[in-house]
């Protein structure tokens, strides 16, 4: 019998993580754990003015994931599979956009001591998407604190995440181009991107739908 499977999907602000997660966690019966980035209480702060506040958020998010991460392995992990909305790894890119050198480097001497203790996925789906498209649908959710969020900001979180997961190697890894399908809307295409996640086990592999979808 094979045992749970631990997934993580990851991919930029509005990309559909929250979307794929729960259809997968559902269809799997797996815990999930979620994002709840409106915990944060440096948040709101930190999308009014990035440059001062990222620090205090960036490290509250390290901190809190890895308390996280932390309780939910405290578990039996191999009793049920489990679906992550977010990898522990990818904090990172966030702090290494927002960040200055300085501050940059006391980040990861915290990164260093926290992120070998956190438990690998055995896949992580990266979701990604055009610029125009992410900003359609942060725009459609309406989240009070992402409305400070633009094209430009977009683009290079979009840039950074291309650029990690360029080098990923530490787990299989499935890219989806999820620009012109709809994790929310359209059965269809939750179904076929779900056929290939259950199939992939080893190395990277690119799923590039068919689809006209451009919203």
């Amino acid at each position: 019998m094979e045992r749970p499977r631990y997934i993580a999907v990851e991919g930029p602000v509005g990309v559909g993580k929250s979307a794929l997660a729960r259809v997968l966690a559902e269809r799997a019966g797996a815990r999930l754990v979620e994002e709840t980035p409106e915990e944060n209480p440096f948040l709101r702060a930190y999308y009014q003015d990035r440059r001062k506040h990222a620090f205090q958020a960036q490290i509250f998010f390290l901190l809190s994931r890895f308390q996280q991460q932390q309780a939910l392995f405290q578990q039996d992990l191999f009793s049920r599979s489990t679906v992550s909305e977010y990898l522990f790894a990818r904090d990172r890119i966030f702090a290494s956009l927002a960040l200055s050198p300085d501050e940059l480097a006391l980040y990861d001497r915290v990164y260093e001591l926290l992120g070998p203790r956190v438990v690998k996925p055995d896949l992580v789906v990266y979701l990604q998407a055009r610029t125009d498209v992410l900003l359609a649908r942060v725009r459609r959710r309406g989240r009070d604190y992402e409305r400070s969020i633009d094209a430009a900001w977009l683009e290079g979180l979009a840039k950074g995440y291309s650029d990690f997961f360029f080098h990923y190697d530490e787990t299989p890894l499935l890219v989806v181009n999820a620009s012109d399908i709809d994790l929310e809307g359209s059965p269809e295409d939750v179904e076929a991107l779900l056929a290939v996640i259950r199939k992939h086990r080893k190395g990277t592999q690119h799923y590039v739908p068919l689809g006209t979808r451009t919203y």
